[in-house]
């Protein structure tokens, strides 16, 4: 009988590293991921070429989990090449080692989750009618927008993350965990942050989508995104936090924005120890940009 199990042990573990495919490391599948915050999603782990439990590794979280390594499954055949640069980083030594943990976002309620909370509540209600407006014009909601960021992070920070460290040989300290994403997934990253400064030692947050909405005109979200940032930058001076955008397609909304951010940054100290933007002319909002430049934050982030 115990013969049967562990057998069907093993065949679960390689069903579960046998469904993504990689140039580098591999890749275990955890389906359906349950939480008693959110709906269940999937979550990708890559472990890098040649992971041992015996060594400890920190911990890079993504969002859209399901862009990240396999172009073959992502819904428009492009991925962020995140085995290829992150294992190439390793091999070269440039980096300390680490695994990276995709967490699938949920489709629809994408936008829900990754929209930082707290900033829309502190809008007024004019405001956040204007939010639902926009986002109901852009094809976002049908309903009356209602963010529950907060809940993605309890499950990221209650749930996911301590499964994480159990089940794999991680360091769980701050300065060796850390968030990243783009567009959404950028200000989700930097929320993330902000809220739990003591758990998350760096973010790295691309092509940000200050807009929160798509709309330039009588938008209030990129002003009460910036009010949020400003209170929270005394709390991480202590951590990192990475930005970037480029100006086409919908990047062209963002460099006016991040610029404002930039200053607010530099007025409240930060440096290059702790804080880096770069903005790359001519690259537009896409997987296959954000995968060209990933080894800027990755460096700035986990670099040796």
């Amino acid at each position: 009988m115990k013969k049967i199990l562990f057998i069907v042990a093993i065949l679960f573990f390689w069903d579960g590293l046998a469904q993504v495919n990689v140039t580098s490391g591999k890749v275990q599948r955890f389906e359906n991921f349950s939480s008693k915050f959110i709906d269940a999603r999937n979550v990708d782990v890559w472990l890098p070429d040649n992971y041992s439990a015996n060594e400890k590794y920190a911990v890079l979280y993504m969002h859209d989990g399901q862009m990240l390594y396999d172009a073959t499954t992502s819904w428009n055949k492009t991925c962020w090449e995140v085995d290829e640069t992150a294992g190439k980083l390793q091999l070269e030594g440039k980096t300390k080692k680490f695994i990276v943990v995709g967490i699938w976002n949920n489709n629809t309620k994408r936008h829900p989750e990754y929209f930082p909370q707290k900033p829309f509540e502190n809008m007024t209600q004019t405001q956040r009618d204007t939010v639902t407006r926009q986002l109901q014009k852009a094809g976002r909601t049908t309903e009356e927008f209602h963010p529950y960021s907060d809940l993605y992070l309890k499950f990221l920070v209650t749930e996911l993350k301590p499964f994480i460290d159990k089940t794999f040989s991680t360091r769980k300290d701050k300065n060796n965990t850390f968030i990243a994403g783009s567009s959404m997934g950028g200000l989700i990253s930097m929320y993330a942050m902000c809220e739990y400064p003591k758990v998350f030692g760096g973010a790295a947050c691309l092509s940000t989508h200050w807009p929160g909405t798509f709309a330039v005109e009588n938008n209030p979200v990129p002003e009460t995104f910036l009010t949020y940032l400003k209170s929270k930058l005394s709390k991480i001076k202590k951590n990192k936090i990475y930005f970037d955008y480029g100006d086409q397609t919908l990047d062209a909304m963002y460099p006016p924005l991040q610029q404002k951010v930039d200053v607010v940054m530099k007025e409240n100290g930060f440096t290059e120890t702790n804080w880096m933007t770069r903005f790359f002319p001519r690259t537009n909002h896409s997987e296959t940009a954000w995968a060209a430049r990933l080894e800027v934050p990755l460096l700035f982030l986990l670099g040796r």
